[in-house]
């Protein structure tokens, strides 16, 4: 029987890129969804979509009472405009929820001590590192060494693309041969993808950079 893994899986195409990399490696993932009241919800629905086409374990927790604590960002709080342009742009630090993977890490740790399960996944990557301090290595690096002592179970955090870009990420996701129109990145919870946020400037620029048109449908540019 192959070991357990929990895999942090939001339906974005870097979880989703995680989860078939564990599947790749012959693990059995058990795939974590948090609904933290994030405003492109159309992910979870994604997220739930293949793991049931993929008849893989899924459990989506809702977690949005941390919103009583937790403030400020523009993909919790419908009053704040998602900024627009690259993710180096000062206006995209509103989408910034203070702490969310530390707190979602912890509830992964837990969930994979509670069922024997030796790795959490995580699709942290290098391009979130200038604008996200939880996705840098060091904080992966300390969550591991809390992780050591927080439980007598060897519970490990795993990001296999924490060094890769996403332009990377993708690249080993068309060697696996997987279906990108299965994800969804867009920070704004409309019907089709914005094209102008970070996330989806960063992920079009991806599939660019691999000389591939991006399979999800896109917002007509309109001329101010």
């Amino acid at each position: 029987m192959s070991k357990k893994v929990v895999v942090i899986y939001s339906g974005g195409m870097d979880s989703y890129t995680v989860l078939h990399k564990a599947i790749e490696e012959g693990l059995t993932p058990f795939a974590l969804t948090f609904d933290y009241g994030q405003r492109h919800v159309k992910e979870i629905e994604v997220a739930s979509n293949v793991c049931h086409e993929l008849g893989i374990n899924h459990k989506v927790i809702d977690i949005t009472a941390i919103n009583q604590l937790i403030g400020g960002s523009s993909l919790t709080d419908s009053s704040i405009e998602v900024g627009l342009g690259h993710y180096q742009n000062a206006n995209m630090s509103t989408t910034v929820v203070p702490n969310r993977n530390m707190i979602l890490l912890s509830l992964a740790i837990g969930y994979a001590v509670s069922i024997e399960a030796e790795q959490v996944y995580y699709g942290a990557h290098s391009g979130d590192h200038e604008i996200y301090p939880d996705c840098r290595p060091i904080f992966v690096e300390k969550m591991n060494e809390v992780a050591a002592v927080a439980n007598y179970e060897p519970t490990k955090i795993h990001s296999p693309y924490l060094s890769s870009d996403k332009i990377g990420i993708l690249k080993d996701g068309i060697r696996m041969g997987l279906d990108y129109s299965k994800t969804w990145t867009c920070y704004n919870g409309r019907e089709k993808a914005c094209g102008q946020c970070g996330s989806c400037i960063e992920r079009l620029d991806a599939f660019a950079k691999n000389g591939l048109t991006d399979p999800i449908e896109y917002e007509e540019k309109t001329d101010a």
